[in-house]
């Protein structure tokens, strides 16, 4: 009897397994449909790639000014061109793009950790717990994300781990409402019944039943998130409070060139232009996400 309990449970492991590859190949298959969330996948990654390898294929380091070339338009030498103090703009986009990702990056993670632990407590514990949960969500829904983010940037400083946590701390709450009600479409389900029948603990419920149901929902979300936080990161950039300079970020950069565009209008051209096609790019991308992987396959 053992033996034959131990094989039909890796029958159906197996068969689970079969089951989420095929789903998985089925949603890629129409993601690939999507042509701008193809576009835009290509240009996230090559994002991403500049992100990382930028400080090292840099032509020229941020920090360093040529004063014999000021304001000069897209050569050779500098091919975006230079700006009031002789920075390569070009070298000042790629690190910028390492800033935009890593406090991008680090925001969206702070939201998605704090939101999912709240909504699957509310989810599961229902009652207090889900009331109080609630009601925060609503609070912090109601409260405009920006100007929450300048007061913590205020309170916090200027450096990446405040500007994380500035943006990342106010967008727990949608996060949280998502997964809540996901979870509550779950919770009655025979397969968690039975898991509460034979003991389980919420932890183990919310381990093993709860979250690789809601993964698929919470990667469109985040693909939805990043952008939000890169907006946010160049709108307190432009506000004036965002990284230091001569740390460079893309609101730095258009802050500047808005001084100056009508004589030397490269000097926002690029930034604006790369920073524009990035945030279109990551919502094809959460578009198509969305089509390939809802329930209905996008129709």
């Amino acid at each position: 009897m053992a033996g034959t309990a131990a094989a039909v449970q890796s029958d159906v492991v197996v068969q689970k397994k079969s089951i989420y590859r095929s789903s998985f190949y089925q949603g890629w298959k129409r993601f690939r449909e999507h042509r701008l969330a193809v576009i835009g996948l290509v240009w996230v990654v090559l994002f991403f790639i500049a992100g990382i390898i930028g400080p090292w294929v840099a032509p020229y380091d941020y920090r360093t000014g040529d004063f014999l070339a000021i304001n000069q338009g897209p050569s050779w030498q500098h091919i975006f061109g230079t700006d009031n103090v002789g920075h390569d703009m070009f070298s000042q986009i790629l690190f910028s793009v390492r800033s935009a990702l890593i406090i991008a990056l680090g925001a969206t993670v702070v939201s998605f950790i704090i939101g999912i632990i709240l909504g699957l407590w509310a989810g599961l514990r229902g009652g207090i717990a889900d009331m109080v949960i609630m009601r925060a969500v609503d609070f912090m829904m109601t409260l405009p994300g920006f100007l929450f983010a300048l007061i913590l940037v205020i309170l916090l400083g200027r450096g990446y781990l405040s500007l994380i946590l500035a943006i990342g701390i106010p967008g727990w709450a949608g996060y949280a409402r998502l997964i809540r009600s996901l979870v509550l479409g779950m919770r009655d389900g025979e397969m968690v019944e039975a898991a509460r029948a034979l003991g389980a603990s919420q932890a183990h419920i919310a381990r093993r039943y709860m979250l690789p149901n809601v993964i698929g929902s919470m990667g469109v979300a985040l693909a939805f998130g990043i952008p939000g936080d890169l907006t946010q990161i160049a709108g307190l950039s432009i506000f004036g409070m965002g990284l230091q300079p001569p740390i460079p970020s893309f609101g730095n950069m258009i802050a500047q060139a808005s001084e100056n565009i009508l004589g030397f209008p490269w000097l926002l051209y690029f930034p604006a232009g790369i920073f524009a096609l990035t945030l279109l790019s990551f919502l094809f991308v959460a578009d198509g996400l969305q089509e390939a992987f809802s329930p209905k396959g996008g129709h």
